[in-house]
């Protein structure tokens, strides 16, 4: 089995030298790292590692987490040839054999099996909630009346039994980039995901198109990564604010290929509501801007639009 890992990263070297530290200490033929033009010393520290596994990808701009993943799965695909290909951020990396794990659970997947999720926890040891992968509650009637009735993800997420080590594995139908496996045979069937979408939603949209193309996504849970992430805090509160604009727009869609044409007007709605109430997190000062741009992204959303918002990064 050829594995090759993809990491992105924008101006966090001190957390992309513990990742590449972690990924050379592990059985993984190629590491391509998509580096967004990082301004911070990354592309010259780069240049001077010596190991032969390392390949950078340097864009010419900051396409965020999206662009950076359709960059660096491409030049793994490309370059490499690889059977397989791990997906994760700068701030991400494999729990120690994590990898090796992997590479002994792989040959008794399903055929069918298009990607594989890992179980991702803080550096605590306590879930990753924003790394926390579901099924589709529009796909299940079941799982839509419980989502309904509980008023919250926990009723299309997976429940904290399913992540402990010697749990079996799920079939799940979204995961996040991280920690995230595509077979080789997935990226040819569905291609790669969109660069255009920036931050957020990428992966959510990639697992439903595996979905939809009839590969299944797997949870495996003795398979564990860490996330030493600090965008999210308690009640999904984003910092920098600007990034629930993506947030939202990116959340049209979902909503869209989630609910399918005839939901998605009451999908969106149902979504709207949760965006809302989660802005009663923020003070009174930081609602205004909070609830300006979730209506921004919502009318982005629907008009089809991509890629970076150059003006809404000028303001900040």
């Amino acid at each position: 089995m050829i594995l090759a890992a993809v990491v992105v990263t924008f101006n966090r070297l001190d957390q992309l030298k513990i990742t590449l530290a972690r990924l050379m200490a592990e059985k993984v033929d190629h590491i391509v790292v998509a580096d967004n033009a990082s301004g911070d010393g990354t592309a010259a520290w780069l240049a001077n590692q010596s190991d032969p596994r390392l390949h950078v990808v340097t864009l010419a701009d900051n396409r965020g987490g999206a662009g950076g993943f359709e960059a660096g799965m491409a030049a793994a695909r490309d370059l490499f040839d690889p059977d397989w290909v791990v997906l994760m951020d700068d701030d991400a990396r494999p729990c120690p054999g994590a990898l090796r794990v992997f590479r002994n659970e792989a040959p008794d997947l399903e055929p069918s099996t298009g990607a594989v999720a890992a179980a991702v926890f803080y550096p605590d040891g306590t879930l990753c909630e924003m790394n926390r992968p579901s099924r589709n509650p529009f796909w299940n009637l079941g799982l839509f009346a419980r989502t309904l009735l509980r008023g919250s993800r926990r009723g299309f997420h997976m429940d904290d039994a399913a992540f402990a080590p010697d749990a079996d594995a799920r079939q799940i139908d979204v995961a996040s980039f991280v920690g995230y496996f595509v077979h080789r045979d997935a990226m040819d069937r569905v291609g790669l995901p969109e660069g255009g979408l920036f931050i957020y939603g990428d992966d959510v949209l990639y697992s439903l198109r595996l979905r939809r193309a009839g590969l299944g996504i797997t949870l495996l849970p003795a398979v564990r990564f860490e996330h030493d992430c600090g965008t999210m805090g308690e009640g999904f509160i984003y910092r920098p604010l600007w990034k629930i604009y993506y947030h939202c727009r990116n959340g049209v869609d979902i909503a869209r290929q989630a609910a399918g044409p005839f939901v998605f007007p009451l999908a969106l709605a149902y979504y709207t509501v949760i965006w809302w109430r989660r802005g009663r997190h923020y003070d009174a000062g930081e609602r205004a801007q909070y609830n300006r741009l979730m209506w921004q992204g919502l009318r982005d959303g629907l008009r089809g639009k991509r890629g970076r918002n150059d003006a809404l990064h000028a303001k900040q």
